[in-house]
């Protein structure tokens, strides 16, 4: 079966383009199920996205929010491979190494510019609250986890800003928790592309930052907003979707935001007040941040669809999609940036369940110190405050089998020769195994395990032969063995 699900008439990419046609598509194969009975925003909501998550189940889409008529509730959007490969348009069976190859080819090509429409055709513009109409709790904002600071508004989203010299857009997905019916507050990084804007321009001029909150984003925005891609977002969801993105202007700022997003927040990030967030469960899969002084946000502009669906991301034990997501798309920017220095990787995966922890690379050892190297490149990115961890396995290692790679580590990684510490490196507030100085301050360390075999050793007298049924056996008696494995009265092998 063909990766690209084609239509008649050849189209080569046939993804959705919005919230809703994706919900659609989802309907159809199964992997989206419909609640219309009542379902609580105080943590019932979220409950029933985090035990999806854990089942690795069909989406959730809640059609009747007590206290909130009119309004839905979708969750767990992308925390499936089945999930991803719909979004891209192509069929739910995809296996992972042909997602990541069509993502990388798609985001290789020409860029594909947004393009701007008039607000009379823009279905986020459907309702536009302003003024004293402004109130946030005229939106289902959910209480996501038991124990959460506050009902977060913002898990599955967009925070666009606008850097106010070079002119270049942000899409980032900073959480949001409501403050007030008008004040939203939230934990923006210093290393964070905003986090930088911030500090370097409006904190110390004193000047406010306009801002937007997309929310219920087609798959591919969400998926941007999450990729730490140097394309810009708008540009790379084109991509990705084989067609521009429409995006409208604001109410009360100059920002443009996407046009068939299911609720816009508009208004001003405020430097010189913070107010108290969290705390929040992470997709650590721990509640670690502390409740602190945090961004703030005040919101000046409401506009929404009809019947507005709020999508809800509930961060936890792994895998949801936050963790699934920064996954792929952080394990593909290394492999991007990996072969353009022309280093000979075979491929570079990062599995979710390490929390987007660990990076796992395949090389072909052609030199010493090849492993160190990607270490070093790999954490000396922008990409490297998110990881902590480089593990470096030579072309005979599945990295997509875990089995594999653990019996690599096990067996290959040398003690004392190939585990290197890299101390006093940037980290994140989030790491559950930093102390709270480290937490606060966003210190780190890393460390990356190198499990090739030393380029040095002779292949034929002093590399251990591996014993396994691909290794050691000719092509001629596994293929006798697979083709007969049913007639042995094995069952079928998945």
């Amino acid at each position: 079966m063909s990766a690209i699900l084609k239509d008649e008439g050849g189209a080569a990419i046939d993804a959705p383009k919005s919230n809703r046609e994706y919900i659609e598509r989802l309907m159809e194969t199964g992997d989206c199920v419909r609640i219309e009975q009542e379902v609580d925003w105080d943590n019932e909501a979220g409950a029933i996205v985090r035990r999806v998550c854990e089942l690795a189940g069909p989406a959730p889409l809640m059609e009747n929010i007590k206290d909130y008529p009119g309004f839905k509730y979708f969750g767990a959007a992308l925390s499936t491979y089945r999930r991803v490969a719909i979004s891209l348009g192509m069929d739910p069976d995809t296996t992972l190494p042909e997602i990541g190859k069509e993502y990388l080819k798609r985001t290789n090509a020409e860029p594909i510019a947004p393009v701007e429409i008039d607000r009379a055709a823009a279905p986020c513009k459907e309702n536009i609250l302003m003024g004293d109409d402004v109130d946030l709790c005229k939106l289902p904002v959910p209480l996501v986890h038991d124990g959460d600071g506050g009902r977060y508004i913002g898990t599955w989203h967009a925070v666009i800003t606008k850097h106010p010299i070079r002119g270049d857009y942000n899409w980032g997905m900073y959480r949001q928790m409501m403050y007030d019916s008008r004040t939203m507050c939230g934990a923006v990084f210093p290393f964070s592309d905003l986090g930088k804007t911030l500090s370097e321009y409006y904190t110390p001029r004193g000047e406010t930052m306009p801002f937007a909150t997309a929310i219920g984003l087609s798959p591919l925005a969400a998926m941007a907003a999450c990729a730490p891609s140097p394309i810009p977002e708008s540009e790379l969801t084109g991509m990705l979707a084989g067609a521009p993105v429409e995006l409208v202007k604001c109410e009360t700022n100059d920002l443009l935001v996407p046009a068939n997003a299911e609720i816009i927040l508009e208004g001003e990030i405020i430097p010189d007040v913070m107010v108290e967030e969290g705390p929040f469960g992470e997709y650590t899969g721990y509640r670690t941040s502390p409740r602190m002084p945090r961004v703030t946000f005040r919101v000046n502009c409401i506009t929404y669809r009809n019947a507005a669906t709020l999508t809800i991301s509930n961060m936890g034990v792994p895998m949801d999609e936050g963790q699934l997501l920064r996954s792929f798309s952080l394990g593909l920017e290394l492999d991007k940036l990996l072969r353009s220095q022309g280093i000979p990787i075979t491929g570079v995966y990062m599995h979710p369940r390490s929390t987007h922890h660990m990076m796992i690379v395949g090389v072909k050892v052609t030199y010493a110190g090849v492993a160190q190297q990607i270490a070093q490149l790999a954490f000396g990115s922008k990409l490297g405050p998110w990881f902590h961890m480089v593990m470096v396995v030579d072309e005979t290692i599945d990295i997509y089998n875990w089995d594999e790679v653990y019996h690599a580590f096990c067996t290959r990684c040398n003690p004392e020769r190939d585990i290197h510490i890299y101390k006093n490196t940037t980290g994140t507030a989030l790491y559950p195994h930093a102390s709270p100085h480290e937490r606060k301050h966003s210190i780190g360390s890393k460390v990356s395990f190198d499990c090739t075999w030393p380029v040095d050793w002779d292949k034929i007298n002093e590399v251990p032969t591996v014993v396994s049924f691909k290794n050691v056996y000719t092509q001629e008696i596994q293929d006798k063995v697979t083709s007969n494995w049913e007639a042995y009265g094995f069952a079928p092998v998945k």
